[in-house]
Formats: structure tokens, sequence, C-alpha cells
């Protein structure tokens, strides 16, 4: 993203989104973005799949709505999820909302079996470049 890109307060990314640069788009699109995730799981703080919560700015908002969701935080966060390869990106509190029900269902269903079809997915949109 270009400096100040939030100046006027948290933002969420759109398809034409002016603030982001164009190396940021194509890093977005592969997901290359992530990369730096991986400390992270190395460091026990995150897993490889898992649903990852929102900045608290859009959390209290979707709490409001959708209390259900204080069910994410219980869970280690992934690098990717169930929510992010069914649905994608959200653009809006309202697309949250319905990516929350994918990542609902996944921690409903957690099992080593869903992880490697979340991991199939994710490979599959990354390397076919259709991240947002």
């Amino acid at each position: 993203m270009y400096v100040d890109a939030e100046k006027d307060g948290p933002q969420l990314s759109g398809d034409d989104d002016t603030r982001v640069t164009p190396w940021g788009r194509f890093m977005r699109r592969y997901r290359i973005d992530e990369l730096p995730q991986f400390l992270n799981v190395l460091l026990g703080d995150m897993s490889m799949v898992g649903p990852r919560p929102e900045r608290e700015y859009y959390a209290h908002q979707i709490l409001e709505r959708a209390p259900y969701y204080k069910h994410v935080r219980k869970v280690k966060p992934g690098i990717t999820s169930w929510g992010m390869v069914r649905y994608g990106y959200a653009s809006s509190v309202d697309e949250m909302i319905d990516r929350l029900r994918y990542d609902i269902i996944y921690i409903e269903n957690m099992s080593l079996f869903n992880d490697v079809k979340v991991m199939i997915y994710t490979f599959k949109i990354v390397f076919q470049g259709r991240g947002k």
C-alpha cells in the first residue's frame, strides 16, 4: 500500500482499491503477502489452517450483528481458512459475516482431512492467481 493509506481510519480493500500499489496487487493475487506469516506458524502463534480474526475495528461491528463471531477467537488463527478458499477476501462487514459462516463450519468440523482439503484449495487458488 501507499504511505498513509489509512490516514482517515481503517478501510477495507476492494477490487479497484487506489491505496494498493501495482506490486501490492500482484502480491495479493498470488498470496505472496502471506509468506511472512510462516514465521508465526514456526513460532507456534498461528497454524497453517484456521480462521483469521478481523482487525478490532471490524470485529466489534461483526460482534454486534453476529455474536457467534466470538467462536473464531477461540481457535488458533491460520494462514488460510475454509472461509478464504470458499468466499475470499471481504470488502464489507456484510461480506465478513457471510464468510464467517464458512469459518464456523470449519471450527465445528476441524480435522486433519479438512485441513488437507483447505490446503489443496489454497494451492489451486494461488497457482491460478485467483486472489483479489
